[in-house]
């Protein structure tokens, strides 16, 4: 692959996004353009209504855009595929079926043509277990709490190998405490998995402490892309020590004066 194919892995180029409602033409997306490097992670982050998850369901191939185009690896996005998993803050686990059973839904799907049962078996099992959850994979989602749920939903979604993990506020339901967990947890799957990831969060946060990129969105409607903050601290990241690191505090305020500023014209 060359450099620049890796620079530019997720390619979002002129995009523009209007929906068609009862009451007209709604232009939730105005000129978005984006390059996204392969392996980097980036948090996409504004006011709600500032068009965060239709950005993420374009990638996904779950819309396409109005005008515009989008790529992955040089293909040109358009439709969902296996190279890039969602995953979203409900968790969507099948309440019949154990936490085995859910993730092996999604590597049959993908792997079925081309392996024996054994090994999707298998790729089940370092699915699970790489999100910590070998202990559960006989238990089904009413047995588990909230947080185990969701690392179900993210084994499910690496257990396809993509190539691009899209995340739609997965962390949003949970308990602060929970929260962190999942942040951290997050932050060792992602590098021993090597994935590009994209994440939609109102927590600032949360960006800075798992990005190496915030692009922080304009208020809609037409919202665009306002700035790109770029999140240089070094990892491994370790949040009990970024919490008096100057760099941290410096990266997190900007990102709140962004969307305060923001916030204050659309109120003015």
């Amino acid at each position: 692959m060359t450099t620049a194919l890796q620079d530019r892995y997720v390619l979002i180029e002129n995009v523009n996004m209007t929906f068609q409602t009862k009451k007209g033409s709604f232009q939730a997306l105005k000129d978005i353009n984006l390059d996204i490097r392969e392996g980097e992670f980036i948090s996409i982050i504004g006011h709600s209504g500032c068009g965060k998850s239709t950005v993420l369901n374009l990638i996904a191939g779950l819309l396409q855009p109005t005008d515009g185009y989008l790529f992955c690896a040089g293909r040109e996005i358009a439709k969902p595929g296996p190279e890039r998993a969602v995953v979203f803050q409900n968790h969507s686990l099948l309440p019949w079926l154990t936490c085995f059973e859910n993730v092996y839904l999604a590597v049959e799907r993908v792997f079925a043509d081309t392996e024996s049962k054994m090994q999707l078996a298998e790729r089940t099992s370092a699915a699970l277990g790489l999100v910590g959850l070998s202990h559960a994979m006989e238990k089904r989602p009413n047995e588990i709490s909230g947080g185990m749920k969701q690392r179900v939903g993210i084994a499910r979604a690496l257990s396809m190998e993509p190539k691009v993990l899209l995340l739609d506020e997965p962390f949003g339901a949970l308990d602060a405490l929970t929260r962190a967990g999942l942040q951290d947890e997050l932050m060792n799957i992602m590098a021993r998995s090597g994935c590009t990831a994209v994440m939609v969060t109102h927590d600032v946060d949360e960006a800075v402490l798992l990005s190496d990129r915030i692009v922080m969105m304009t208020n809609g409607p037409a919202a665009t892309i306002g700035e790109i903050l770029e999140v240089d601290l070094p990892r491994p990241r370790h949040r009990l020590e970024l919490v008096e690191d100057a760099a941290y505090t410096h990266l997190r305020s900007e990102v709140l004066k962004f969307l305060y500023e923001r916030h204050a014209k659309k109120a003015a």
